[in-house]
């Protein structure tokens, strides 16, 4: 093939597709693809998509039908076209769209696969299985890849953690997400990840140190490891209380300032793991918790652990340990056979939290799930839906304007994102996530660059977001 290949990538929805897009980049570029930012010409599109609720598949979709209009070569791969395959790929047929979706099982070979999608060679459509059948079981089980050499790799790209993983950074920036685990073993009635993402599969200690220190040496200071879920990291491999373990020696990774968790399931964790992540220097106080609800008929329904008292009891833990932690959830409303009793449940416990961050979503029918299978005398209308969704967002908001205003005063540290001018940085407090926790405006009389870590005093919220003085 011509050395002029060249590919763009557009990377939807979490954290996780974004490791996912930034290994596909390494294995393309060493397969002699040169790689354009999202946005400029290129020979093939490459879009990783989201399957995850109905608003992202839509964009998914809308983003494959832009990219084909646009006269390129398209690609279609991530958990969308993994999850649907072949029918993503007749419904992109109907709407005239020259598209060829891939699975999972194509990624150790990717550059060979958009050689085939740019030279017009058709080939069948991925077949979408129920991947906690099969083995490998999800894009973690890496020893599979197809080796690469590592003695011709192209500038920027290097073994992130062996010579099997290969890994490209494509958005730079001082935070970056560590993949620590694949797939999911909960069966949560209203969840589809476990059929397309697999079974629950964690990587090796000595994988993630080594991926921490090819990024910190890249000019990362934050990582945010991420997973389906967090708490089961080393389940498999016999050892439940790993990730205890790990974390310190993450957070001791020359370079790294901050190690921060993500996908934490409530049922799972333990007073040790609060401990870690309370006490242990480097890793932040940070709690993302997935409650979903706080009514306990809702969660049994749910297939999951709690109920309010829980919940609070386990917020207070939490606090106990570290007053000032960041704690986030998400909630779906609109659940079958939510009742006003379940909402004010509900919303007892979003007032009693305090939670710094709070998502809230409206239940959908998700195919292949047993929720979509639930008798329709108990499912709500749309624009029921809707109005809970409309009503509890209000009632996020109000919440998380008064924890951050409850702030104010407070002794933070702020990792430095981006210089705005006039001494005014853009950055985050230790209890503010990448993308969804807000921000914190740095008033400072010294020069600041991205990567340096202030201490400041809030001195004001609007919102979520906190203003704080150097």
């Amino acid at each position: 093939m011509s050395s002029s290949r060249t590919v763009s990538l557009v990377t939807l929805g979490c954290a996780r597709n974004e490791v996912d897009s930034e290994e596909l980049a390494a294995r393309l570029a060493a397969g002699g693809w040169t790689l354009r930012d999202e946005g400029e010409d290129a020979d093939v599109v490459l879009v990783n998509t989201c399957g995850f609720i109905q608003a992202a598949k839509q964009e998914s979709i809308n983003e494959v039908i832009a990219a084909a209009e646009s006269g390129v070569k398209v690609a279609a791969v991530g958990c969308l076209a993994e999850r649907y395959g072949a029918e993503l790929a007749s419904a992109l047929g109907e709407e005239d769209v020259d598209a060829q979706v891939l699975g999972f099982d194509d990624y150790a070979d990717i550059a060979s696969r958009l050689d085939d999608v740019l030279a017009g060679k058709q080939r069948p459509a991925h077949v979408a299985r129920d991947r906690r059948t099969l083995l490998p079981v999800s894009p973690a089980s890496r020893q599979a890849s197809r080796p690469v050499d590592l003695n011709d790799l192209p500038p920027g790209i290097a073994p992130a953690s062996g010579p099997q993983v290969i890994r490209r950074r494509l958005g730079g920036g001082v935070t970056a997400p560590l993949k620590i685990a694949s797939g999911c073993d909960r069966r949560c009635s209203f969840c589809a990840i476990p059929s397309f993402r697999g079974a629950f599969v964690s990587r090796r200690p000595p994988e993630l140190l080594a991926e921490a220190q090819w990024l910190a040496a890249s000019g990362v200071r934050e990582l945010l490891l991420v997973s389906e879920n967090s708490t089961s990291y080393g389940k498999d491999l016999g050892d439940l209380r790993l990730l205890e373990t790990v974390l310190p020696e993450l957070a001791k990774t020359e370079g790294i300032d901050w190690v921060r968790v993500s996908y934490l399931q409530p049922a799972e964790v333990r007073p040790g793991l609060i401990d870690v992540l309370t006490s242990t220097p480097g890793v932040v106080p940070y709690f993302d918790l997935s409650f979903q609800h706080a009514s306990g008929p809702v969660l049994r329904r749910m297939r999951r652990f709690g109920d309010r008292a829980r919940f609070t009891g386990l917020i207070e833990q939490v606090r106990a340990a570290a007053p000032a932690a960041g704690v986030r959830s998400n909630f779906i409303v609109g659940f079958p056979g939510e009742t006003a009793d379940d909402l004010r449940e509900l919303e007892l416990f979003l007032s009693e939290a305090r939670l710094d961050a709070i998502g809230i979503f409206g239940y959908s029918d998700e195919d292949g799930t047993e929720a979509a299978t639930f008798a329709a005398e108990t499912k709500l209308a749309e624009d029921e839906i809707a109005r809970r969704v409309n009503e509890f967002a209000d009632i996020a908001e109000e919440v998380m304007a008064q924890r951050a205003a409850d702030r104010v005063g407070e002794t933070v540290e702020v990792l430095v994102e981006e210089v705005l001018g006039d001494g005014r940085f853009e950055g985050r407090a230790a209890h503010q996530a990448p993308d969804v926790d807000g921000s914190t405006t740095l008033l400072a009389d010294r020069p600041l660059a991205p990567g340096d870590l202030v201490t400041a005093r809030v001195v004001e919220s609007a919102g979520a977001d906190l203003v704080a003085r150097a």
